[in-house]
């Protein structure tokens, strides 16, 4: 098997113009966002179903924990099968998918084809390592900044139409209006990305799908940063999954009684962060991405813990969703900053690694999210989220240690 950690001996394919690569972001916008339309819908969906608590805190549960597996099988034939024939296969399932929980009419045909949905998710998670093997190695942390940016629209626009079309049309609307994105997005994919490209020295032997994932476990031990990032980013994310969950039941619940469009429209707000995204990439590149998460970390904390004191404001609490949002949001452009720093040949496989401990941290703290407010209410919601940021602020600080001088 090749060393999976050798330099690249690769010729660089031709690279992707500044409006190919806002539209890969908007496709990472579109395909990341079809996974979290439920979250500002899981209490019209739970009526509609007769489910709540912790079993309807399945849906987004498995779903990630689907994506998590979708992306430890499928992800790294990114780094030898053809991109492009790839994430049109996945769009394609992602299509079906979501056909498929609009039609819906039970609660577990409901959570299948939600874990489908996770698990043909792959497309954000490709194309940013596609995207920077196609940038100059400056220019890593300013272009993961803007494919970031897009991710961090799907996952906030996702709230912001789900929660509105929820309330005007019903919950099934987000999922056909997803469904349409998708298809476009099918559609436009094989227009964007290369039908011929080099993605090996074609002078190595080449590696089975066996192989391929084998060779997970020496990168995994020969990176102790690249494990840090991932750790660092299943928390982070699952600080991000567990806030909007809770703000979901807690603003539709008796005590608040606003309807799922007012959880659309703080997501539009928390939207705005997206424009800082290539500013965190051009920090990463400037300070060093070891350094920038501490940052980010910092922020992420001070949005936790102002969380304590709006609990039964609603002006109040956009004051700390956004500080959580940009400091989870510049906190993922500085991991993925140090993962492309790596060899081209093996950039797939590192995000693998990277998404899959990410989503299992994502999928327990769904579920976590759900039931701590199930159990606690606000306050629990509070307490949890104040954890998360300060785990991530210890493990920040302990990363330092991985700086190149």
């Amino acid at each position: 098997m090749n060393d999976p950690i050798a330099p690249s001996t690769i010729t660089a394919p031709r690279r992707i113009s500044e409006i190919k690569l806002f539209l890969f972001s908007a496709a990472c916008a579109v395909a990341v966002a079809n996974g979290y339309y439920i979250h500002p819908l899981i209490a019209p969906v739970g009526a509609e179903f007769g489910v709540n608590g912790t079993l309807l805190g399945l849906v987004p549960a498995f779903n990630q924990i689907a994506l998590a597996l979708g992306i430890l099988l499928l992800l790294p034939l990114g780094d030898r099968i053809n991109n492009r024939k790839l994430v049109t296969l996945f769009v394609a399932g992602q299509f079906l998918a979501m056909l498929a929980m609009g039609l819906s009419q039970n609660f577990m045909l409901f959570v299948a084809a939600s874990s489908l949905l996770g698990f043909v998710t792959i497309t954000p998670y490709l194309l940013p390592a596609y995207v920077t093997k196609r940038v100059r190695p400056d220019r890593i942390g300013h272009v993961t900044g803007i494919m970031s940016a897009g991710i961090t629209v799907g996952l906030l626009g996702s709230r912001a139409g789900g929660g509105v079309l929820g309330h005007y049309f019903g919950w099934r609307a987000a999922y056909w209006v997803g469904a349409g994105l998708t298809l476009a997005l099918l559609v436009i994919i094989p227009f964007i990305m290369e039908k011929d490209e080099k993605l090996r020295d074609e002078s190595s032997p080449s590696e089975s799908y066996g192989a391929l994932l084998a060779s997970l476990w020496p990168i995994i031990k020969n990176m102790p940063d690249v494990l840090l990032a991932g750790l660092l980013q299943a928390l982070s994310f699952g600080f991000f999954l567990a806030l909007w969950l809770g703000i979901g039941l807690h603003l539709t619940s008796p005590a608040m009684g606003y309807g799922v469009d007012v959880v659309g429209y703080l997501a539009v707000l928390a939207v705005s962060n997206v424009f800082f995204a290539p500013w965190s990439g051009r920090l990463a590149d400037r300070i060093g991405p070891e350094k920038a998460r501490m940052l980010f970390a910092t922020t992420q904390l001070i949005g936790a813990l102002l969380l304590l004191i709006s609990g039964n404001n609603i002006w109040i609490m956009i004051l700390p969703i956004l500080f959580s949002n940009f400091g989870g949001a510049s906190m993922d452009v500085a991991n993925r900053t140090i993962l492309f720093g790596r060899a081209p040949e093996i950039r797939t496989r590192l995000m693998t690694i990277y998404i899959v401990i990410m989503f299992i941290g994502g999928g327990f703290s769904s579920w976590l999210g759900t039931a701590v407010y199930t159990s606690s209410g606000w306050d629990g919601m509070a307490l949890l989220s104040i954890l998360f940021a300060s785990t991530i602020m210890a493990l920040s600080i302990y990363g330092m240690r991985f700086r190149k001088s």
